[in-house]
């Protein structure tokens, strides 16, 4: 009995089981570092720039080394007429032939292909320390604009539930007499406007996911946790560290490279040459014999060969060069603006918190007394009500963008030495 009561709970407990491991997982709480992991983990652009580092490293081992040698196969002086001929082995000039050559390209040409290689691979590890700043800022962007989402959101309820009060509170004027009986319309008016801005709210947040899970993927749908990001900003050290931000260390190697090409290109001036070993096998009334040649390449025309190729990578050289100015100056540029955004939007935060909505706080609850009292028009609840909501969105948006730009300038600059 005992026996049958055992088996016949195992489909009970399976039963548990399965419907345990049916119930949808509890969304975790992503924080910004955790987006930042994940990002890190799981942006393929950042895989693509390894495979790109890997490829480099791969094609700089035979840089350096000799072309293969080339194996030659024939048959020499094979008689096509005479008493001799379509035969191999009957006239004594025929013979079969084994050779082996192999071509050495000039020193100096073989040095600036090291040089080159070497230069290709710092220049994708840099090339990768770009994408890695890139999709970290891009990152902390997408997560604030998340989480500034989730923090109206949130804000919502608090008016929904404040307009649920001055619902209550119409009415009660209302039963008093101290209202017009077309008040109970103006709390529902005030609702629907809630609800079309609260569905524009839903489109920033279906986007500002979209964002953040081109980054990190499905995780994106969890919901951003913490608050936000406050790094400090180093005004006066920021434009020494602009010199050291890894889009213009990128051109350190980018510039050996092309060095090294012109080197190369120079290099095309000396000689290559090469060597050949060679078996002529003949008939056994004959003797067998060995060839060894050497030959050199003739530079005899280098006004239009070497020359415009010289030329042409000069030229590459003093386009990096140029671009590398544009870009100092388009990067001095952005941290000037940044940084003085950043002081405006300090005071716009200070003066959001500390006047704006204290101010308007308190012009609700006037106006609110007044119309409770019977003194005040319910339309100015209602604007001083329409002005608190809007004061206190604005807070948020300040507060989202002073943190977009504070993301900005850390992971420019903050972070350019890690």
């Amino acid at each position: 009995m005992n026996s049958i009561r055992y088996c016949t709970g195992w489909p009970v407990v399976a039963a548990l089981a399965a419907s345990v491991l049916a119930l949808p997982s509890l969304a975790a709480p992503l924080t910004l570092d955790e987006a930042l992991r994940l990002a890190e983990n799981n942006a393929p652009s950042l895989t693509a720039q390894a495979a790109k580092l890997q490829a480099a490293s791969s094609a700089a081992i035979p840089a350096g080394e000799l072309p293969d040698p080339k194996l030659k196969l024939g048959v020499q002086n094979y008689p096509i007429g005479g008493p001799e001929r379509w035969s191999i082995n009957q006239d004594s000039m025929t013979m079969q032939m084994v050779g082996l050559m192999q071509e050495v390209p000039n020193r100096d040409k073989r040095k600036a292909r090291i040089e080159v290689a070497d230069a290709a691979v710092d220049r994708a590890a840099a090339e990768g320390r770009v994408e890695r700043l890139n999709v970290r800022q891009a990152t902390a962007l997408a997560w604030i604009s998340s989480y500034s989402v989730e923090r109206k959101e949130a804000l919502f309820q608090d008016f929904y539930k404040e307009n649920r009060l001055l619902t209550d509170t119409v009415r009660a004027q209302i039963a008093g007499g101290r209202a017009q009986p077309a008040d109970a319309v103006t709390p529902k008016q005030e609702a629907a406007q809630l609800a079309d801005q609260q569905d524009d709210l839903i489109r920033m947040r279906a986007q500002a996911r979209a964002a953040l899970k081109r980054w990190i993927g499905p995780a994106a749908n969890d919901p951003p946790t913490g608050s936000l990001p406050q790094w400090p900003v180093e005004t006066s050290g920021y434009s020494h560290k602009l010199q050291h931000h890894p889009a213009l260390v990128a051109f350190v190697p980018m510039t050996r490279e092309a060095e090294a090409k012109v080197r190369e290109a120079e290099a095309e001036k000396q000689s290559d040459w090469s060597w050949e070993l060679d078996y002529q096998h003949r008939d056994r009334q004959f003797g067998d014999m060995v060839s060894v040649q050497f030959s050199f390449d003739l530079p005899l025309f280098p006004g239009s060969r070497q020359n415009p190729k010289i030329a042409a990578k000069h030229a590459e050289l003093n386009q990096l060069e140029a671009e590398r100015e544009a870009m100092v100056r388009e990067h001095t540029q952005q941290l000037e603006e940044d940084l003085a955004e950043y002081e405006r939007l300090n005071r716009a935060v200070r003066r959001s918190q500390e006047s704006l909505v204290p101010l308007a706080k308190e012009k609700v609850g006037l106006t609110m007394a007044s119309y409770r009292a019977g003194k005040g028009d319910l339309a100015q609840v209602i604007a001083a009500r329409r002005e608190l909501i809007e004061a206190r969105l604005k807070q948020i948006d300040v507060e989202e963008q002073r943190a977009l730009t504070n993301a900005r300038l850390y992971f420019s600059y903050g972070e350019t030495s890690q």
